[in-house]
């Protein structure tokens, strides 16, 4: 209650040592308590590939459950005060600072504010380079309102028309071997004509609209007049095909439901204990998160950070601003099984066992002095998995050079 460090019982005794005579703590105690459910509601249906906005995936999902709080002083060794029932046994400022603790933002509870306020959208595109400038020949082609097919094969769906020379051609080939045969990409690299439409997604709101050499999704305002060069009147199409906003809530939607989800003939069982602990996404944390849990599966990584923690946690004079610290923590946190344990049957509606961390303290951290990492609200950027890495490899090397240890940057040379 001096230092406003918050610690794991595990860490208590360490941190009166470094610490002598801030030894008082609050002790916090969180139950969770179910929401009741009415079965009569439907959830709401995804119709936007969106978050955070009507028809968008709440960021938030349902809230199953509330939190119930119980404090109590703790005065290391052992004393314990029950807090607030015996406030008589405590000074003035003790209880000053209890109220104050309780009252508090917690970065928990700050983060799940920024996450309710936080939205995005998919399906907000920008504006394509070839709008004025889009090249269209006069070949005499004009497209029928529907009986498409591919031009170079049978398929008769997931087609796309160019819009330079009117080709009907389909889309590409999915990682599982569905979806089209690459013509309509493959017919790009070959005559460098950008656009292309979906055929199927055109009604009076607009289409599905791809440029090859910006590589994405995009919005054309004069999509109406480059349909009629090829005889299609917007106004009197209607949908017949998924879109593509579509299809990725689909691939969303099925991504998190692992009991659905069979390999082998045999459904997949979750799995527990030391190297099997997830990492939260705290908004756009995934690369931070991908990138760790890849680099302590090196045995280098682990000796260094795992098996030496206690010696980083010993020798920290500010946790909270220790690179080794923290990146120690965080190693723990992912290789001890700690957090990572096996859900009892049947499961208790107040107690569920963890089953990731949350790397918050060490996104913080890493973010600091990294303005191409973080934005201004210290939530992470997007950015790519090779741009963290080598940003953590880099702090890793100035740290290991100040230290004269370089047990991790070999496993990173050429032999």
């Amino acid at each position: 209650m001096s230092t406003f460090y918050g610690l794991g019982k595990d860490h208590v005794a360490r941190h009166c040592k470094m610490n002598p005579g801030k030894h008082v703590f609050l002790h916090i105690l969180r139950r969770r308590k179910p929401v009741p459910v009415d079965p009569n509601i439907e959830p709401t249906k995804i119709t936007k590939m969106a978050i955070g906005v009507e028809g968008g995936f709440d960021p938030n999902g349902t809230k199953r459950f509330t939190f119930e709080e119980k404090y109590s002083i703790y005065v290391h060794p052992n004393v314990v005060i029950a807090y607030p029932d015996e406030t008589d046994q405590l000074p003035e400022h003790v209880k000053q600072s209890a109220d104050r603790i309780i009252s508090a933002e917690s970065a928990f509870l700050k983060e799940e504010r920024a996450l309710m306020n936080a939205t995005w959208s998919g399906e907000v595109r920008k504006e394509t380079k070839h709008a004025q400038t889009l090249e269209q020949l006069d070949n005499g082609r004009k497209i029928p309102p529907n009986g498409w097919k591919c031009e170079q094969c049978d398929m008769k769906d997931n087609l796309w028309l160019n819009l330079t020379d009117g080709a009907i051609l389909c889309g590409r080939r999915f990682y599982d071997g569905s979806g089209g045969n690459n013509h309509a990409i493959d017919y790009y690299y070959k005559t460098k004509y950008p656009l292309a439409v979906k055929l199927g997604t055109i009604t009076v709101k607009g289409a599905d609209v791809y440029s090859y050499d910006e590589d994405d999704m995009v919005e054309d305002p004069n999509l109406a007049k480059h349909l009629s060069h090829w005889g299609i009147n917007m106004m009197n199409m209607e949908k017949t095909d998924r879109s593509m906003a579509d299809l990725e809530i689909e691939i969303n939607q099925k991504y998190g439901e692992a009991s659905m989800i069979e390999e082998a003939n045999s459904k997949l069982q979750p799995i527990h204990g030391a190297g099997y602990t997830g990492m939260k996404n705290l908004g756009n944390s995934c690369y931070l998160n991908s990138a760790m849990q890849v680099l302590f599966t090196i045995k280098d990584f682990q000796e260094k950070y795992y098996r030496h923690c206690d010696f980083y946690f010993d020798k920290a004079k500010d946790p909270p601003h220790d690179f080794n610290a923290q990146t120690a923590k965080l190693s723990y946190g992912l290789l001890s099984g700690l957090y990572s344990r096996e859900v009892p049957t049947p499961l208790s509606e107040t107690f569920k066992p963890p089953t990731y961390i949350r790397p918050q303290m060490f996104r913080t951290l890493i973010g600091r002095d990294h303005s191409n990492l973080v934005q201004n609200n210290n939530k992470m950027r997007q950015n790519s998995l090779n741009t963290f890495s080598n940003k953590f490899i880099n702090i890793v090397l100035v740290i290991q050079h100040r230290m004269h240890h370089w047990i991790q940057v070999i496993v990173f040379n050429f032999n």
